[in-house]
């Protein structure tokens, strides 16, 4: 039997037209449409080394940090429960140093772990100060002042370095400071007893005050530094 002849409306359709069929997108570094390849270049952008694995382990402990006080009484005391999670916390303070040096040593830096070891910073602070808040070690406004600070400083960096002027809120000697009095303070108060002769509670709370009240200067330096190009920007259509 003779073929029948395609009508136009079935010509037209992408099932029945080879031309469309040969012209579908194809994925970057794959033969045929094969999405599997496509995924390559989005994992090969993502680095896994030393630092960046001290980085994630950081973020895994904040969990830990929080279980400790979960356990149950016969499992732990509650001053056994207080020196594990200042155990906790330390340790992961020392991988926010180690992961840096290494990075530096090692010439294995990276925009991701850039960005990941501020993120598990601010993540493990936040943990640690809403767990001082729920054992009635730190005042609320305390933690809101520090937890505020760093979400309103995070978003303003990212702004300023989406403009291209990050330079201008780079970390700053105010800030290390701000950073190295709640990294002592928070150990303190989870410890939450006598240490070396000397009450760690109120020492850790005279540190975690000042801390705040650093918190608030620094936040304040940060945004004057930005605030001509907040002004700037703000007259822009």
């Amino acid at each position: 039997h003779a073929a029948r002849p395609r009508s136009p409306a079935l010509a037209a359709c992408p099932v029945f037209s080879q031309q469309r069929r040969t012209n579908l997108p194809k994925f970057p570094g794959s033969a045929g449409n094969r999405p599997k390849k496509f995924t390559q270049p989005y994992i090969d952008s993502m680095p896994f080394n030393l630092p960046i694995l001290l980085t994630w382990l950081r973020i895994v402990a904040i969990p830990l940090l929080i279980a400790v006080y979960y356990l149950p009484g016969s499992w732990a005391t509650a001053h056994e429960r207080d020196l594990a999670a200042t155990a906790i916390f330390m340790a992961a303070a020392f991988t926010d140093w180690a992961d840096g040096y290494l990075a530096r040593k090692l010439d294995q830096t990276s925009a991701f772990g850039a960005f990941l070891d501020p993120v598990a910073d601010k993540l493990m602070v936040a943990a640690a100060l809403i767990v001082l808040v729920q054992l009635g070690r730190v005042d609320a406004i305390v933690a809101a002042i520090i937890i505020g600070r760093e979400i309103t400083i995070s978003a303003l960096r990212e702004w300023m370095a989406r403009i291209g002027a990050s330079k201008s809120v780079a970390v700053s000697l105010l800030g290390k400071i701000k950073t190295a009095a709640q990294m002592v303070a928070i150990p303190l108060l989870l410890y939450h007893t006598e240490f070396l002769g000397s009450d760690s509670r109120q020492l850790g709370n005279w540190l975690i005050w000042i801390a705040a009240l650093l918190t608030l200067w620094s936040m304040g330096y940060y945004l004057r530094m930005a605030w001509p190009e907040i002004v700037a920007r703000s007259h822009e259509k």
